[in-house]
């Protein structure tokens, strides 16, 4: 659910930021106020191209940011999860539109592209009135709004598996069988196979070889170092660490005869000789002992070459050779072995078919069965609507191949005719952006619950009618709005009575400057915007009862 909308400096709004709650929130204001542009920012933030002419005039960049809650929207969470841009129960997408026509998009503070923008916000809202902005017009969204109508989720999640084994199924036997080069193959996984059981080493074995690599390699440097250090701790110079030592403890222990405190400082001194000693006589040890075998070094030095080639070649690191050989091993043993394995893989792939040959006509004749239904429903809607005669039909077309497809052998269009006398055309085809809109909110109410999107935005809805029917159209808003958010901009006033909420436009201009507000309307304030709806620029005291009515309607309803 869209929780909250901010816009700065974009089109003629300075700034704005509007809460909205669940229910119906119709949005209305004089012709030219700019009742569409929070239609406008939503496309935005949904993906739309940008340009330079939606940043308001003066100003180096537009903002635009929307928070949508998330406690109902599973398929957004796992979308984010997935993108890792999760951030728990709430969302929030961003825009920012640069004057020069370049723009950046963030998703929870991180950014993001805007594919990215329009996959989220199409799990998050559906923007009916724009027909390059609606799902809606989406075969692939038409067959999921069919098959929740339809109530086909058991059904399809078995096609989706029993699809998803076949292809599974089909890559095994394919990798097994080899083709034409499968004895070139099982003798590259031989001799493969036996260069990394001659050079891999377990990881322990591998790191002591780089030690040891480093050891021999370095070894003058070592023996040097290390005597030199002997030298240093124990050698002839007077200033060697021991003499100097024990130049310090004789004297201290001329001081300790005088004053006793000094004696545990004495014995410090004895132990720190002691422990000199034993480094002295282990570095002596160790110099005399480093290694200085060339043919060790050149050993070990060829040995890590080679592991370095092999992990080059499979691409992996040094450490998982090891892993890389069993992973080959297993391949190898499964090619010599593939004669039965193919036998049984292809007698399980031929039942996976089988069944979900069987899946596959269940779910079409579930999809035929509804098709039919929804048909009837949405064309009765549609003239309740004002569309009278208009026509709504669900054709089911079988796909071309009879592989199993996880979505399974129909695709959908929905087929449309406005007007009595009109040939069906596909609704996507349709071209008034008024006839559209009330299509979709008839679809949308008929299959009212089953769409997983949260937030509905109705557009021109309400295009060229009046009356009665506009007055049916604002109920089938209302009634959609308890089951989902929706957010309708809107002229009529039989539309406006019924919403949850009202925000209202206007455009006020001084110094030469032209701003556009956003308000939300207090019961007051309804009640004189829907008088101002009715009787125009004079609201009159008949006007202001009428809008009295018409509130107090709708809330009884």
């Amino acid at each position: 659910m869209l929780t909250s909308l901010y816009v700065r400096q974009f089109a003629v709004v300075a700034s704005a930021e509007i809460g909205f709650g669940p229910g119906l929130t119709v949005v209305s204001g004089e012709t030219g106020a700019g009742k569409s542009l929070l239609v406008d920012a939503l496309l935005l933030l949904a993906g739309a191209r940008a340009d330079s002419g939606m940043v308001r005039a003066g100003s180096e960049r537009a903002e635009l940011s929307a928070e949508f809650a998330l406690a109902a929207a599973p398929a957004a969470r796992a979308w984010l999860a997935r993108a890792e841009l999760d951030d728990g129960d709430a969302c929030q997408l961003r825009r920012v539109i640069r004057a020069e026509g370049s723009s950046k998009a963030w998703i929870n503070g991180r950014p993001a592209s805007a594919t990215q923008l329009g996959e989220l916000a199409a799990l998050l809202v559906e923007i009916h009135g724009q027909h390059e902005h609606q799902a809606l017009l989406s075969r692939a969204h038409q067959l999921a709004l069919l098959d929740a109508y339809a109530g086909n989720e058991t059904l399809l999640t078995s096609a989706r598996q029993l699809a998803a084994r076949w292809r599974e199924l089909g890559a095994h036997i394919e990798r097994l069988s080899g083709g034409e080069n499968r004895a070139e193959h099982i003798d590259l996984l031989r001799h493969e196979l036996a260069e990394l059981d001659q050079w891999a080493l377990a990881p322990e074995a591998l790191a002591e070889l780089e030690a040891s690599h480093k050891r021999l390699a370095n070894a003058d440097r070592l023996a040097e170092g290390s005597a030199s250090v002997v030298d240093l701790l124990d050698g002839d110079s007077e200033f060697a660490l021991r003499r100097a030592l024990g130049r310090a403890h004789a004297e201290l222990g001329k001081l300790a005869a005088i004053d006793p405190a000094l004696a545990p400082t004495v014995e410090l001194l004895d132990n720190a000789a002691i422990q000199l000693g034993e480094a002295t006589d282990a570095l002596g040890r160790y110099a005399q002992d480093i290694d200085l075998d060339p043919e060790r070094f050149a050993q070990v030095d060829d040995h890590l070459a080679h592991l370095h080639e092999l992990a080059r070649r499979h691409h992996v690191p040094l450490n998982e050779l090891q892993t890389k050989g069993e992973s080959l091993r297993t391949e190898l043993d499964e090619l010599e072995g593939a004669g039965e394995a193919l036998g049984k893989l292809a007698a399980e792939r031929e039942r996976v078919q089988a069944d979900y040959a069987q899946v596959a006509a269940a779910l079409g004749a579930a999809r035929g069965k509804s098709a039919a239904r929804l048909g009837k429903e949405v064309s009765a809607l549609m003239g309740e609507l004002g569309m009278t005669g208009g026509v709504l039909q669900v054709a089911l077309e079988p796909t071309a191949s009879l592989e199993p497809d996880a979505q399974g052998r129909e695709r959908c269009e929905l087929m449309v005719s406005a007007n009595p006398g009109q040939p069906l055309r596909p609704l996507r085809k349709v071209a008034s952006g008024g006839e559209l809109a009330r299509i979709s909110l008839a679809i949308e109410v008929a299959t009212l619950g089953k769409s997983p999107i949260g937030t509905m935005v109705f557009d021109e809805v309400d295009a060229g009618i009046g009356g009665a029917v506009a007055e049916v159209v604002g109920q089938k808003l209302r009634t959609l709005g308890a089951q989902c958010q929706v957010l309708c901009v809107t002229h009529l006033p039989q539309v406006a009575a019924q919403g949850h909420a009202h925000l209202h436009v206007s455009k006020h201009s001084a110094n030469g400057e032209t701003r556009t507000l956003i308000e939300v309307l207090d019961a007051e304030g309804r009640r004189n915007e829907l008088a101002r709806m009715l009787g125009g620029v004079e609201i009159t005291r008949e006007t202001r009862a009428h809008a009295k009515q018409m509130l107090a309607h709708a809330q009884a309803d």
